[in-house]
C-alpha cells in the first residue's frame, strides 16, 4: 500500500500544473465555506458574551432588537431618549437590584462615547460573568475637578496609542466628521482590560460630563458667541434630563416578566424593556436565512470544485492508458490501478482542503482587527472547531466520491486496451 501511495504522489507531482488549478479552486471554495461557518459561530459568540447578568435593557419604545443593538453593541442610533425621572423611578422599584444608565450620541475618532455612572464598571459583566477590570488607572469621578475624565476601552487605547494623562477631544454625533467639543478636552484616567466586546471600542465619560458638553449647543451645533468655560461648569448642577437606555439587574430573575409588563404600561412615557437573550434569539432567526443562503452558495462552489477535479481526472485517463498498460505489465492488477486513481483524487482533495484552511487562518489573522473595529465582531485565528473538522471530513468524503468514477474507469482498462490505444 505504501508503494501505491508513493506512486500516486509522484504521479500527481508529474501533472502538478493541471492539478494545481484544481487545488486552487478547492482551496478558495473550501475557505469560503469554512469562513461562513466561522463567522457564524464567532459572531454568535461575540454577541452572546457582550453582556452578562443584565436582566433587562430599558429604553424608549422601539423594537427590542434595535434597542439591544444600539444600547449594548453601539450599532445604529436611538430614535428617542427616555426621561431621567423614569430612570430614577425604575431604580427605586422593589424588584430592581441595580440600574445603570447610559447616554450615547458622541464619538472620538470613530469610537462611540458612552456617558454613564461609576456603577457601570462595577455592575456590568461579560462572557461567563466576568467583571470589567482596569488595566491601568482608575474610573472617572464625574464631579468637581474630575468632571472631564475619561476611561478608554482597550481597543481605543491600543489603536490610538493613548496613555494615562493624555488629553482627548470628543466630536458631536456618531460620525467622526461631526463638529468637535474642542473647548472641553477630557483627561484619560483609566484604560480597561480587553474583553472582546463593544466595551473595548468605547470611550466612557460621566453623565454630568456628557450634559456639560452640550449646555452651549442647540440643534447639534454650538450657539454662536456662547461658550461656557470648563472651570465654571464644575460648579453647576449637571444632572441630565434624558438618557438613552438603562441596564437593569433584578433581585430575582423570576420577576423579569412582571417588571417587563409594568414598564410596557409605564404611564409617564412609552418605554420598552427588552431581555437581551430573547432579543438576540430574534436576531438569529432573522440572520438564519442569510446564513443558509451564504452556506448554500459556498457549498455549491465546493461541489463545482470537486466536480472539476473529477472531470480533470477523467480527462487525463485517455492520456494515461499506456501508463496503465506498463503498470499492468509490471504486475499491477485492475484493483491497484483503480486504487491509484482514487488516492490521487484524495491527495488533490486533501491538498485543496489544507490550502483552504491555511487561507482561512491567514485571512482571519489579517482582517480580524478591521472586522472588530468596524463591526465589533471578534474573529479568532484558531484551530478548527469540532464542527469545522466534521465539515472538512464531509468534504473529503465527497471528494473521494468524486474520484470514484475515474477510478472505476481506470479499473476497467485492460492490458490489451493499453497496448492498442485508439
Amino acid at each position: 500500500m505504501k508503494a501505491i501511495w508513493l506512486l500516486a504522489l509522484h504521479s500527481a507531482k508529474a501533472r502538478r500544473v493541471n492539478l494545481s488549478i484544481t487545488v486552487m479552486a478547492l482551496a478558495l471554495s473550501s475557505a469560503m465555506l469554512l469562513a461562513v461557518e466561522r463567522v457564524r459561530s464567532d459572531a454568535r459568540a461575540s454577541f452572546t458574551q457582550a453582556v452578562s447578568g443584565v436582566d433587562l435593557v430599558v429604553g424608549a419604545r422601539t423594537g427590542s432588537i434595535q434597542l439591544v443593538l444600539y444600547a449594548v453593541f453601539r450599532i445604529g442610533a436611538a430614535t428617542h431618549n427616555m426621561r431621567w425621572d423614569s430612570y430614577t423611578a425604575l431604580a427605586e422599584h422593589p424588584a430592581v437590584a441595580w440600574a445603570v444608565p447610559i447616554s450615547l450620541g458622541d464619538n472620538h475618532r470613530g469610537f462611540p462615547v458612552v456617558g454613564t455612572t461609576p456603577a457601570y464598571f462595577e455592575r456590568l459583566r461579560y462572557g461567563d460573568g466576568r467583571p470589567l477590570a482596569l488595566a491601568a488607572g482608575r474610573p472617572f469621578t464625574g464631579s468637581g475637578d474630575g468632571l472631564f475624565e475619561a476611561v478608554l476601552g482597550h481597543e481605543v487605547a491600543r489603536r490610538l496609542g493613548y496613555r494615562l494623562g493624555e488629553a482627548i477631544v470628543l466630536s458631536h454625533g456618531m460620525q467622526d466628521w461631526g463638529p468637535q467639543h474642542g473647548d472641553k478636552p477630557f483627561t484619560v484616567v483609566g484604560i480597561l482590560a480587553p474583553t472582546g466586546t463593544p466595551v473595548d471600542r468605547s470611550v466612557h465619560i460621566s453623565l454630568p460630563a456628557m450634559n456639560a458638553l452640550h449646555l452651549d449647543w442647540v440643534g447639534g451645533a454650538p450657539l454662536p458667541g456662547v461658550s461656557i468655560p470648563p472651570e465654571l461648569l464644575r460648579s453647576w448642577e449637571l444632572q441630565p434630563k434624558e438618557i438613552t437606555a438603562v441596564f437593569v439587574g433584578l433581585h430575582q430573575r423570576s420577576d423579569v416578566f412582571r417588571l417587563q409588563r409594568h414598564l410596557h404600561q409605564w404611564p409617564h412615557e412609552p418605554l420598552l424593556a427588552a431581555m437581551p437573550g430573547i432579543a438576540l434569539d430574534e436576531l438569529w432567526q432573522v440572520w438564519t436565512q442569510v446564513e443558509r443562503a451564504l452556506w448554500a452558495m459556498s457549498a455549491l462552489a465546493v461541489l463545482v470544485g470537486l466536480s472539476g477535479m473529477g472531470a480533470t481526472l477523467l480527462a487525463g485517463l485517455e492520456q494515461r492508458r499506456r501508463e496503465w498498460a506498463i503498470l499492468r505489465s509490471l504486475g499491477a492488477g485492475p484493483r491497484e490501478i483503480g486504487v491509484l486513481v482514487l488516492l490521487e483524487g484524495a491527495l488533490v482533495v486533501m491538498a485543496g482542503l489544507a490550502a483552504g484552511l491555511l487561507l482561512l487562518t491567514l485571512s482571519a489573522a489579517a482582517f480580524a482587527p478591521l472586522v472588530q473595529a468596524h463591526w465589533g465582531l471578534v474573529l479568532s485565528a484558531r484551530l478548527p472547531s469540532a464542527h469545522e473538522w466534521a465539515l472538512l471530513g464531509l468534504l473529503l468524503a465527497i471528494g473521494l466520491l468524486a474520484s470514484a468514477a475515474p477510478a472505476w474507469r481506470a479499473w476497467r482498462h485492460t492490458l490489451a486496451d493499453g497496448l492498442t490505444p485508439r
